[in-house]
Order: C-alpha cells, then structure tokens, then sequence
C-alpha cells in the first residue's frame, strides 16, 4: 500500500497532481480542498495517499490533512459509496463540517454534495455516524499548538468520560460540540464534561 507520496509537484488541475517521485511520476487525484493548498509547479510536495486497488481499476487519491483522508477511508468503507463519492465529498466540505453534518443527521446540508440524494443522504448518517463518532477530525491544516493541543485532550477526556457515565458516543459528541460552540476556549476536561452533560439532559 501506497502510504504517501513526497516529490516534485510537476503538474496540477482542481482533480489531479502530478507529482515526481524520483523519475517515476505519480498522478494523484484530489479533492478541492487539497487542490487550493498545492504549491506552485517545481516545488517540493507531499500528499497523504489511499491505493484504490479493484480487478478493474487501480488509481491513488492524495490529500493535504490526515483528517481528509481519515474520512475518505471511512466513506469508502460504506457500501455503494465509492472513491469518486467520497472526493466529491471533501470537494464540497471540510472533513469537520461533513462528520458535524453526518453526527447530527443533518441530511439538507448532505444533498449538497454533488451525486447525493435523499436516500443517500439519509443512508450516509445511518452507516456512518457512528463510525464517524470515533473520528478526530480537527486538526485540518497546521501543526497543533499548544492550546489547541490541550483542548483536543480535553475533548477526548470528556467524550470518554460521558460515555462511561451511559451516554452513546454520538450523543456526547453532539453534546461536546453544543458546548464548545458556545464557548471554544475550554481546556478543562472536567468542565467539558459537566457542562456537556448537562446540555445532553436539556
């Protein structure tokens, strides 16, 4: 398997990079989002990549963040969603609003990917939420600060506190994430977790 692919970017459209790789040159197809965060052509680059291996079709997909192709992965995990599915997915959201979109059956905003309908849609909550539950999906782009670090722990402190307290992983997400909209500088687990508890009882 193909874990990434670190080379010269050589050539570049909104669905594919070419990137060399020692004289060996790799086309990677790409979401959007990872599309707009390429260098310019004859820099150095590195896509994290998925080996999409079936008997009548190989191809490799790359994308900028772990997170986008944490979500990938878990798409294309669903039956009858394939690879082209799933890019069109990270094509028209970020990987944090697609998991906020799916956690909270949010089916409206799911038909605005290109290729999804109602059934889909309503199928795509179904088989992934909780799938989706287990996944970080935050840290889109930079390197973690340290804030940013300490309230990442705090999160998966307080989801598993909430679960051991009987609350399902999709219900303690739902509530983590009412909490931090109001407030996201919490760094406090014990905090997170009362005050996520209480907005779950609500």
């Amino acid at each position: 398997m193909i874990a990434y692919v670190s080379g010269t970017l050589v050539d570049k459209t909104p669905e594919t990079a070419l990137v060399d790789v020692s004289g060996l040159g790799y086309r990677v197809h790409v979401p959007t989002s990872t599309y707009k965060r390429l260098p310019e052509t004859d820099e150095d680059v590195t896509l994290h990549t998925y080996h999409y291996l079936r008997e009548d079709k190989e191809a490799l997909y790359g994308f900028a963040t772990k997170a986008e192709l944490k979500v990938f992965e878990t798409m294309t995990d669903v039956s009858r969603v394939g690879p082209k599915l799933a890019l069109s997915a990270l094509s028209s959201m970020q990987p944090s609003e697609l998991r906020d979109h799916v956690m909270d059956e949010n089916t409206s905003r799911l038909t605005e990917i290109s290729g999804v309908g109602s059934k889909t849609a309503n199928r795509l909550v179904v088989e992934l939420r909780d799938s989706f539950a287990d996944l970080d999906v935050f840290e889109d782009s930079s390197p973690i600060s340290g804030g940013s670090q300490a309230r990442a722990e705090a999160r998966a402190d307080a989801l598993k506190a909430l679960t051991e307290l009987g609350l399902s992983k999709a219900d303690a997400e739902r509530a983590i994430r009412a909490v931090l909209r109001d407030d996201a500088g919490i760094q406090s687990a014990d905090e997170l977790t009362q005050r996520a508890l209480k907005e779950s009882q609500d």
